[in-house]
């Protein structure tokens, strides 16, 4: 198979953009990205309610005859109703969409969601945990990007990931985690790195730099080759639980991963069954378990879930 083009959909959150890109690479595909934003009130309904028209996008979508994709691949509420809209314009196009649509399955050529998700039907694909962009030769590449600023063989690197509708990341909660780390690790040695993601709030990284500064190296903003190099060089990883994408890509390093779990304000039932899963499978520990080393397969599966997808595309 040649290289396919994929028009690439998403709200521009990191965890949606990891999910399609992941895809598009593994696929080896040349893509394109583009941001979807839905005028009012479209942006606050459904997309079961919402009509297959241009009309609820800010801004519009077109496509010529020459430019026409061989793929959209779609993420996140927002970006469902665009990705029916130009599959019916074309109906030649095969659309994938990653996570519940919420509207008929039959929507979508195919669809991608996590085990944890529950979804069943003729055209779902399963992943263990999120797909996403990380690869291990990425992560080996950028090794020496952090390596002047933290010069230790004892590393743990801390993700910091952000509020969202299941946990409200307030100071509170990281501080009892910054705690939990100087305990646990800091005092017999280890040195951090604290890497933030797009969703971490400003306060929280000048907090970290404030309480943990001392102990290791702060990353002040958003920077992909310090979030990989932060794998590569640490014994162990640390992910605040708020983010089952970041544990995901996390779990491509082969590095031990503890999960740093916080107060959830509502039910999180979906995230217990991706802690569940992923014990199961030897990958994470809750934070304050026993320090010590252990193994298991290093976890991506945008490369098994895009062998077949292009099975399904050659038949």
């Amino acid at each position: 198979m040649g290289k396919l083009k994929a028009l690439l959909l998403t709200e521009g959150m990191h965890g949606m953009i990891s999910q399609v890109e992941g895809l598009a690479k593994a696929l080896n595909t040349e893509y394109s990205h583009k941001i979807v934003r839905l005028s009012f009130p479209w942006n606050l309904i459904p997309p079961k309610f919402t009509p297959v028209s241009q009309i609820v996008l800010k801004d519009k979508i077109y496509i010529t005859n020459n430019e026409i994709p061989d793929l959209i691949i779609s993420c996140g509420r927002k970006s469902v109703i665009p990705s029916i809209f130009l599959k019916r314009r074309n109906s030649k196009i095969f659309t994938i969409h990653v996570q519940d649509p919420k509207v008929s399955f039959k929507n979508f050529d195919a669809i991608i969601a996590p085990e944890h998700d529950n979804l069943k039907g003729d055209n779902i694909y399963t992943s263990k945990g999120a797909i996403h962009y990380i690869t291990e030769a990425e992560i080996s590449k950028a090794r020496q990007y952090l390596a002047d600023k933290i010069q230790s063989e004892k590393i743990v690197s801390l993700i910091l990931g952000g509020p969202n509708k299941y946990y409200n990341f307030n100071s509170d909660q990281i501080i009892n985690i910054f705690n939990q780390v100087k305990s646990i690790f800091v005092s017999i040695g280890y040195k951090i790195i604290i890497i933030p993601s797009m969703r971490t709030p400003k306060a929280i990284i000048e907090l970290a730099i404030k309480e943990m500064g001392s102990s290791g190296h702060v990353v002040n903003k958003v920077d992909k080759q310090a979030y990989l190099s932060a794998y590569a060089l640490a014994n162990y990883v640390i992910v605040t639980c708020d983010s089952t994408s970041m544990i995901s890509e996390a779990a491509t390093s082969g590095k031990p991963i503890f999960v740093a779990h916080m107060k959830a304000k509502k039910n999180n039932y979906r995230f217990k069954r991706f802690f569940k899963l992923f014990k199961q499978m030897g990958i994470i520990r809750d934070l304050g378990e026993k320090v010590e080393d252990w193994t298991y397969n290093k976890h991506n599966e945008a490369h098994r879930i895009a062998i077949e997808i292009k099975n399904k595309i050659k038949n």
